[in-house]
């Protein structure tokens, strides 16, 4: 019985390596889901100890310290598709050029909705991702922005009014007016943005779309009881949403 527990315990460990290869800023509690996903019978009590035992923890990043501030989270929604949360990232490339990530999510799913890559991307650009989505999704009632030149700008109001759609901008200054965007841009950030060498924008937008994609459809997700969002979004799919499968 000891025997075959330890050649279990072997084969569980081989496996964790195997993934943390594959996501290298994945904790063990995603991995737990993952390896149960599989078919493995393991509790988070023994993943989690196999995987110190294999020296798999994941090294935190040194960030900038700032003051603590509340996270101040907008209304809750009920439903995918009601309202978004939209943001910009700056990405370096090797050559030292800058590139543009138009990030937009699901505040109730925390699907990934579109991650533009370019450079730059004004206001009218903004404009056509947005209208690309409507094809597929249809519009939400809001979506939540900041006071940047491309949100804040005329192109994106007046095609905001013709639409019906009410853009919510937080204060200068208060990101946490915009906790579900910013909280998805830190996971890109470490586990996308950060984890590459971007040589060309060719070779990051292909990798930043495998890492959507991942996000979407295998990355467990902590606020939605570990469920993926595109398993999360498919359980609260109805016949009368505005979110249309893709």
């Amino acid at each position: 019985m000891y025997e075959s527990q330890r050649k279990e315990d072997g084969q569980l460990k081989e496996r964790l390596y195997e993934l943390a290869v594959q996501m290298r800023r994945y904790g063990y509690r995603y991995f737990d889901v993952l390896l149960r996903r599989d078919g493995w019978a393991v509790n988070h009590k023994r993943t989690y100890r196999i995987y110190r035992e294999a020296g798999l923890m994941v090294r935190r990043r040194k960030r900038k310290r700032i003051a603590g501030i509340e996270r101040e989270l907008k209304a809750s929604t009920t439903a995918a598709n009601q309202s978004w949360s939209m943001d910009f990232v700056s990405v370096g490339m090797v050559d030292g050029r800058r590139i543009r990530c138009l990030n937009i999510v699901d505040d109730f799913t925390k699907q990934c909705l579109v991650i533009k890559v370019d450079t730059p991307l004004p206001g009218q650009q903004v404009v056509q991702v947005l209208e690309r989505s409507a094809e597929s999704r249809g519009l939400p009632d809001s979506i939540t922005v900041d006071n940047g030149p491309e949100f804040a700008g005329k192109a994106l109001d007046e095609w905001a009014l013709s639409q019906g759609l009410k853009l919510n901008f937080i204060e200068p200054g208060k990101p946490q007016q915009n906790a579900y965007i910013e909280s998805f841009n830190g996971k890109f950030r470490d586990e996308c943005s950060n984890e590459h060498w971007f040589v060309s924008m060719d070779y990051a937008r292909k990798m930043i779309e495998a890492w959507c994609q991942e996000y979407n459809s295998e990355r467990p997700h902590s606020s939605i009881g570990y469920l993926t969002p595109d398993q999360f979004a498919a359980e609260f799919l109805t016949a009368d949403s505005k979110l249309v499968p893709q």
